[in-house]
């Protein structure tokens, strides 16, 4: 197999859950909701914005790399639009990027500052998914998620800023409890810091029996929020 063939073959090669979080334990990156995300803290706008340059002359310009330059850091996203997740070549462009970062004597980094990384999602109770999503599309300006056009099938940011837009399926109406809710997805080993720090903060627990892969809390007046991990789900 040759160079290109390989690298194609990596790019398509969509790893496992378990397997994309052990691919990058002690890189500095952690694998949350289908993609790679590290943080890199610069302390300055303009060190950021060199490691950002130099974090995209690794990537290249096929696509895999997103970032979020800020005052004090850049924050780095690896995924296979094409799966929606991530690949072999996600793997390895997750390590070139650490080596780079490297060089400038700061490291990539899962954790620090305010909060670890995590991903937000918006989670819509739906009796007829497929009556209401054409909705939400338009009037978020969202696209289909890359490899899943499905009626019930989340919507995305394509400019990837905004949160994902899933649909939960319900058996009958639910007026007595919210219909839309988050869904924050953390790394794996920081969901029960995040839980008690939300049950000290007047949250209840009200449901766990899915757990590791959400657990369902909600405020004082009832209002629901998800933790939710890799962990737990299929592959």
């Amino acid at each position: 197999m040759g160079v290109m063939d390989e690298a194609s073959h990596d790019a398509r090669t969509k790893l496992s859950r378990p397997e994309a979080s052990d691919a990058v334990t002690g890189l500095g990156w952690r694998y949350v909701l289908g993609e790679f995300r590290t943080q890199v803290l610069t302390g300055s706008l303009p060190l950021a914005a060199d490691v950002a340059a130099q974090a995209a002359a690794v990537a290249g310009a096929d696509g895999h790399l997103r970032m979020d330059v800020r005052a004090d850091r850049v924050i780095l996203s690896l995924q296979t639009a094409a799966v929606a997740s991530v690949t072999l070549h996600d793997v390895a462009l997750a390590r070139r990027i650490s080596a780079v970062v490297s060089e400038f004597k700061l490291t990539t980094q899962g954790g620090g500052g305010a909060r670890s990384v995590q991903l937000v999602e918006i989670g819509i109770d739906a009796l007829e998914a497929a009556r209401i999503r054409p909705f939400w599309q338009a009037v978020l300006g969202y696209a289909d998620e890359p490899g899943n056009s499905g009626p019930e099938a989340p919507l995305v940011d394509p400019l990837g800023q905004g949160p994902a837009i899933c649909f939960q399926q319900m058996d009958a109406p639910r007026p007595q409890r919210n219909r839309i809710h988050l869904d924050v997805a953390v790394p794996h080993d920081e969901a029960h810091q995040r839980i008690q720090a939300t049950l000290a903060a007047g949250g209840t627990l009200t449901y766990d029996a899915e757990a590791p892969a959400f657990w369902v809390l909600a405020d004082p007046e009832g209002n629901e929020a998800c933790i939710t991990t890799w962990q737990g789900r299929d592959g």
